[in-house]
């Protein structure tokens, strides 16, 4: 191909992912469609964004998949009276080519293939959200919520609740918001009310509350009712404590981003979400690492059954740790989290338990702080029922990603490049590294990355969804 013709063929890629931009935002905006591809969600996207997720269609089938391939598969969506789902438009495009070369027949294939989220009513109601505590997953929670921001959003966020309330607190909590250092610049525009004690963010009007207890707000006051309270402060982890947010007005239900104590049911999306009831007034999230092993452990487990095994985790540092040297209660954690490999405990290997009962007993763990800010790794050492080898391991685990019910939450990796700084804003609640697997008869090592911030907190969106009974459909299955 000469020169002039991979500048043409560039060209005309870009204008396709630009034609498809206003297609994929009126989707969302104004049926709850998010549009996927491969498991990359094009919601927000830029014009390369779209281009790159074509190009790694590749990586899982072999062969690229065109913007113009696609591009029918998303006009023929958006004539559809198709809501609250999200739909992979890169699986349809490719199986449709596989097996049709008529254009004309696109539309009825898509409306067979969708015919589950096919609904010409939307009496889905609204349902407030409060974030409790805005720390780092607080913020997240945040720009996730935001970004949904539509009409067609049934989850809203309506306030946020904090201690404080000095002079200039407000500004710096936007501020906050608005620039990140790990996931960069927030999308969009962050404004303060300060009369009224308000952030707003691409038109969302977020009321800013402090308080000093859970117990002490009146939601009811700001026209907050019925809502759901995300506590990311950490401070309560039980039945008692998290209960007093249960004695505001206007507030009916409760998630932790932690791990909970007591019976409390400590859920990972995609493992043991079927098990909140209606009548499950508290629930817990678990951990960031506990929501990146779990779902690989339950797909191994599924096929080839696990007898015991270690989960030792490298885990980049947190706020809970010292810049410098430092007085800390725990062990070894009062030193300079930048400087050094810190050996810790983690509790997310027995915590597995409680989503995934049948692994009751049968793993041990660890952790090691690194000196990086974000992204960490999960190496699972385990024994197996059954004998296995590195392809065989892989290409199940390849496929789990792809194409199970755990596809939201595995990813898939064989790059031979890639490092931790590349996985910054991964989805996913964790992403196998294919590469690094080690597989030997009964034995078997794999390396799980996971965003511990941004990929946890879409796992919590996740389950805030299914607490509100607001349940989104994955098509095609």
């Amino acid at each position: 191909m000469s020169a002039d013709k991979h500048l043409q063929s560039w060209q005309e890629r870009f204008e396709m992912a630009e034609a498809m931009q206003p297609l994929l935002g009126k989707l969302y905006r104004n049926q709850g469609v998010e549009v996927m591809i491969f498991g990359r969600p094009l919601l927000n996207a830029s014009t390369i964004d779209i281009i790159k997720a074509h190009r790694l269609v590749r990586r899982h089938v072999g062969n690229k998949l065109r913007l113009r391939e696609s591009f029918p598969f998303v006009e023929a969506l958006s004539k559809l009276a198709v809501k609250q789902c999200k739909v992979d438009i890169g699986k349809l495009a490719v199986n449709y080519w596989e097996n049709h070369s008529d254009v004309s027949e696109i539309q009825a294939y898509m409306a067979e293939q969708l015919e589950q989220a096919i609904d010409e009513s939307d009496a889905t109601e609204e349902r407030d959200v409060v974030l409790y505590g805005f720390g780092r997953i607080g913020r997240l929670l945040a720009r996730l919520l935001i970004e949904k921001t539509g009409k067609s959003n049934k989850m809203r966020l309506r306030a946020i609740v904090l201690r404080g309330g000095r002079k200039g607190d407000l500004e710096k909590r936007a501020s906050l918001l608005r620039r990140d250092s790990v996931h960069g610049p927030f999308n969009g525009s962050v404004e303060v009310d300060e009369e009224n004690n308000a952030i707003i963010a691409n038109g969302t009007y977020i009321q800013v509350i402090y308080a000093n207890s859970p117990d002490e707000v009146d939601y009811t006051k700001y026209g907050i009712n019925n809502a759901l309270v995300v506590d990311n402060t950490g401070i309560w982890k039980d039945e008692a404590g998290l209960g007093l947010h249960l004695k505001s007005p206007g507030a009916s239900k409760v998630l932790l981003t932690a791990p909970a104590k007591g019976e409390i049911k400590n859920v990972v999306l995609g493992v043991n979400d079927g098990d909140i009831l209606d009548s499950d007034a508290i629930v817990s999230a678990a951990s960031c690492t506990t929501n990146a092993i779990t779902p690989v452990l339950k797909a191994v487990n599924d096929k080839y059954g696990i007898v015991n095994g270690h989960v030792e985790t490298i885990h980049s540092y947190t706020n809970d740790q010292n810049l410098i040297d430092n007085y800390h209660k725990a062990d070894r954690r009062g030193r300079s989290a930048p400087l050094n490999m810190v050996i810790t405990e983690t509790g997310a290997a027995k915590a597995v338990a409680k989503a995934l009962p049948v692994l009751a007993g049968k793993l041990t763990g660890n952790a090691i702080r690194v000196p990086t800010p974000n992204v960490s790794m999960a190496i699972i050492s385990i024994n197996l029922e059954s004998d296995t080898s590195k392809e065989d391991l892989n290409e199940y685990l390849k496929n789990t990603a792809l194409h199970s019910p755990l596809q939201n939450q595995i990813d898939f990796t064989e790059s031979t490049e890639i490092v931790s700084s590349d996985l910054v804003g991964s989805r996913h609640a964790g992403v196998v590294d294919s590469k690094a697997t080690i597989a030997d008869g009964n034995r078997a090592i794999l390396y799980v990355w996971y965003d511990n911030e941004f990929g946890y907190s879409c796992q919590v969106v996740g389950v805030m969804q299914k607490m509100l009974n607001l349940n989104c459909l994955s098509l095609p299955a």
